[in-house]
């Protein structure tokens, strides 16, 4: 019997706050239903019954208020309505389907292809494209110009129930890719981007943030043929981790007292000199967000190498000397969720070839085999939930598991 109301993690901005409140609120929300007399995008979609949800980057910076403020409120004012249900990582099963989705999404001459329909388990892109602008018609949906996001501008997934568009569904075989890990193919899609723009082949490379898409990447450069890959954190847990996943030289940047919050740090820069004999590193990845980050980026490349920001953080930055970025022939290289539907079938072919060890070390080592980091969703408190994003990199919800 399908219930008439769902759990779900929730901000209300007239409620809960924004300026000065952090956390996100467990409520009881209307279950989703298709109804195509009222709605004909219903046709296009499916109610999924989540079964595990991972927690990002993003809803950690949603959860302290330093991210996507605006893309919030503003959204929820063109809905009117306060609450917005958070999360965009998911895996999780068909419950229903609207009518034409079978008609749009199924091909009958791929036998053997897993189908969109009722039972199937599905992962999916979180940016829901419109199809119709310019960038979508020329391939590039990834920027698209009248995009929702899952969980930010437009309701998520941490619930138990969730409608969800079927063009954003990628089908999943669990005998090649374990459900927690299928729960977190959306961040791993970012590292497969974000190491797939440029060539990494034979290049010295820094990656600043070991976070969870960071340590991804890390994992993806080894097998895409970099020579030196230097991990760059503030957490010597997590540079402890980058060094398991592959990494050739971690360095600890220390915390110290700087006039200006977008200051490098010239210790770091100087180290990275050494480690590539004066040169500097092929390819800087900007994996964390920090504006001090960003500068360790650009002092930290050679001269005509690339430079990939991926890390997201509210506010203003000041590049000082911005000239020397245009004099040393820098490429910069903007990078925005993943390249639908490339990344993902990219994403599913590296996790599926067990002789690369990729899947493995995510769930020996960034998921630890689920000791804390797998999260009973129907226990949840604040304070339990941030113990555990405190101590672990990746969190992954168990919602009807």
């Amino acid at each position: 019997m399908i219930p008439k109301t769902a759990k779900a993690l929730t901000v209300d901005i007239k409620k809960d706050g924004w300026e000065g409140s952090r956390g996100f609120v467990m409520r009881d929300v209307p279950m989703p239903i298709l109804d195509e007399k009222k709605s004909t995008e219903d046709a296009l979609a499916v109610i999924l019954k989540i079964r595990y949800a991972g927690v990002c980057g993003t809803d950690r910076g949603l959860w302290n208020r330093t991210v996507f403020k605006d893309y919030v409120h503003d959204s929820l004012a063109r809905e009117k309505k306060t609450m917005r249900i958070m999360g965009h990582e998911f895996v999780g099963e068909i419950i229903k389907v609207g009518s034409m989705v079978s008609r749009l999404y199924n091909d009958p001459d791929e036998k053997n292809r897993v189908k969109i329909q009722v039972g199937s388990l599905v992962s999916g892109d979180s940016h829901v494209t419109c199809g119709r602008c310019y960038q979508c018609r020329i391939g590039e949906q990834h920027v698209c110009l009248n995009e929702g996001i899952l969980g930010i501008s437009m309701d998520g997934i941490f619930a138990e129930y969730v409608k969800i568009p079927a063009k954003n569904l990628w089908a999943i075989d669990e005998s090649r890719i374990r459900p927690e890990i299928a729960a977190i193919l959306d961040p791993f899609g970012n590292a497969v981007h974000a190491t797939t723009v440029v060539d990494f082949r034979g290049q010295r490379v820094a990656v600043f943030g070991c976070g969870p898409i960071g340590m991804f990447a890390i994992l993806l450069l080894r097998s895409f043929g970099a020579v030196k890959i230097i991990a760059v954190d503030v957490n010597p847990k997590n540079l402890k981790m980058a060094k398991e996943l592959g990494a050739h030289e971690t360095i600890l940047i220390e915390k110290k007292k700087k006039q200006n919050d977008w200051e490098h740090d010239p210790e770091v820069v100087e180290r990275i000199m050494e480690l590539t004999y004066g040169k500097g590193v092929d390819i800087s990845m900007e994996m964390a967000g920090p504006a001090a980050s960003v500068n360790n980026c650009i002092d930290s490349t050679r001269r005509g190498g690339h430079v990939i920001l991926f890390g997201l953080k509210d506010g203003d930055i000041t590049i000082p000397k911005f000239s020397r970025a245009i004099v040393r022939g820098l490429t910069f290289h903007g990078i925005i969720g993943r390249n639908i539907f490339k990344t993902w079938q990219i994403a599913q072919r590296m996790l599926s070839d067990k002789t690369n060890g990729i899947q493995d070390a995510i769930w020996k080592v960034i998921l630890k085999k689920g000791k804390g980091t797998i999260y009973d969703f129907k226990s949840f408190t604040p304070e339990t939930f941030e113990k555990a994003m405190n101590e672990n990199p990746k969190i992954v919800f168990k919602i009807n598991g």
